[in-house]
């Protein structure tokens, strides 16, 4: 069990894959490039982040691109091979394979999860 408290930290928002790659001697690992919509400070500049993710046995990069996923977005980076990841990608556990969760519709880049 977590408290409210806790659970409020976790900051979960919407982003675009914009680009996704496999990670070279790494067979589990894919480098994405996710669109988190306008700066908070600039918004005529896009938040661009890169976030590895343990997808690579599951989806192919080109599954994952221009897709809108929940990402835990407060994370600590973490380095991987050597590429910092910013972030997490939120994916179910179904069966011991992950399946990822998509918004129905298309929703501005950045919305949080409430």
């Amino acid at each position: 069990m977590v408290s409210y408290d806790d659970f409020k930290k976790l900051d979960i928002r919407i982003g675009k894959v914009i680009a996704c790659e496999k990670i070279e001697n790494a067979d589990k690992l894919l480098r994405l490039e996710v669109d988190f919509g306008p700066l908070e400070n600039d918004s005529s500049r896009q938040e661009i982040r890169q976030i590895v993710s343990g997808l690579a046995l599951y989806y192919k990069p080109e599954e994952l691109i221009g897709k809108q996923l929940p990402f835990l977005y407060n994370l600590e980076p973490r380095t991987f091979r050597g590429i910092e990841s910013q972030g997490m990608l939120v994916a179910v556990n179904a069966q011991g394979q992950p399946v990822l969760l998509q918004p129905d519709k298309e929703i501005p880049l950045g919305s949080k999860i409430c």
